[in-house]
């Protein structure tokens, strides 16, 4: 083809039309992957997850840790592995990452999940008085140990008002014991200004009932405490299946 100065042409080439049919297979399988994630962020808004069962909530809770993959299979393997989301989250960092395809982002993002739930149930006790809101009380002290792997006997200081002054770990042992001073619980106590004592330890095998050696130890902090005009309102027992009050059963 030649124009008015007799310059040969090539002839013009229609432009590329996009044909909706070719789109490649992996854009719909990323497609289809974000409806599915759409639909399960909508569930969860509907009823704040309240109906999902643990495998779907642990589902849409990895992923913000790993954008472009289904995160179903992980949410199953991780289930299989501890039982629970809530013993998921709380499973120490290095078992995690014997999970396949669970790396540092996956497992940082599990236990800052961990850390959130403990600082909300933390709030519902702060700046509260202990002996009414003890359901919340609980809910704190089971977030915050019931999967503990070792002992852990925590003190939560109340002043006169019977309001958390302070929440302090003071001893950390070993699967089924750890030791614990009175004289040193007590003199914290002063240092605080503290007047009311609530005592709280973990059962790592998951069974609350107190031991012997639970309850001669509660009495000899409660000699200690009340020599010196400090009252010891309970000493709870946390487990997996559950939590034991010294209160409750006569123990105190």
């Amino acid at each position: 083809m030649r124009d008015v100065a007799g310059i040969f042409r090539p002839p013009e080439t229609a432009p590329a039309r996009t044909d909706p049919q070719n789109i490649p297979r992996a854009d719909a399988r990323n497609h289809g992957s974000e409806g599915h994630r759409g639909r399960l962020r909508a569930r969860f808004l509907a009823d704040s997850g309240d109906a999902m069962p643990d495998y779907e909530l642990l589902e849409l809770t990895l992923f913000a840790a790993i954008p472009r993959r289904d995160t179903k299979p992980l949410a199953k393997a991780l289930l299989a592995r501890f039982g629970s989301f809530a013993e998921v989250i709380a499973a120490p960092r290095a078992r995690l990452m014997e999970v396949q395809g669970v790396g540092e982002a996956v497992a940082a993002h599990l236990k800052i999940v961990e850390a959130a739930a403990r600082r909300a149930a933390r709030t519902g006790v702060v700046g509260r008085p202990a002996l009414s809101s003890w359901a919340a009380l609980l809910d704190y002290c089971t977030a915050a140990m019931a999967r503990e792997p070792v002992e852990q006997f925590r003190v939560l200081f109340l002043d006169r008002k019977n309001i958390l002054v302070a929440d302090e770990v003071q001893t950390r042992g070993t699967i089924d014991h750890t030791p614990v001073y009175p004289r040193e619980i007590v003199k914290r106590a002063l240092e605080l200004g503290s007047t009311a004592l609530i005592l709280v330890h973990n059962h790592p095998s998951g069974d609350p009932t107190p031991s012997r050696a639970d309850i001669e130890m509660t009495r000899d902090i409660e000699k200690a405490a009340k020599a010196l005009h400090i009252t010891l309102h309970d000493h709870l027992v946390i487990g997996r299946a559950g939590h034991a009050s010294f209160k409750s059963l006569g123990l105190l």
